[in-house]
């Protein structure tokens, strides 16, 4: 857990957030500046920084189990939904915690802005 992290700060309870689901591993929030009506991110509670400094498979599978048993709890595997990771800065990762954008409610297009 890194004290400097917006996001491990949130998983240890520091920072209030609305926490759709938790369990010792993952835990999914609402993003405070939705980009659609569903907006949630999914993210794993041990930091790790972005996508590329991964170092357990378990990670992964954990976190990508969560988004889509999520979406589908939520009901939105039914319309579809959108799974977004940035990876580093010029990508647009703002906070350095491996964090999935779960996106719902709305059409999306392709290629994305």
């Amino acid at each position: 857990m890194d004290k400097k992290c917006l996001f491990c700060e949130i998983s240890a309870g520091r920072v209030p957030a609305e926490i759709v689901y938790r369990d010792e591993d993952v835990i999914v929030i609402r993003d405070i500046t939705p980009q659609a009506p569903v907006h949630l991110l999914v993210m794993p509670v041990e930091h790790v920084e972005s996508s590329a400094d991964v170092q357990k498979p378990e990670v992964w599978s954990k976190v990508m189990d969560c988004a889509a048993k999520t979406a589908a709890r939520l009901g939105l595997d039914q319309d579809g939904y959108r799974l977004v990771i940035n990876c580093g800065a010029q990508a647009g990762q703002t906070i350095p915690h491996l964090h999935i954008h779960l996106l719902a409610g709305r059409s999306f297009r392709w290629p994305p802005g």
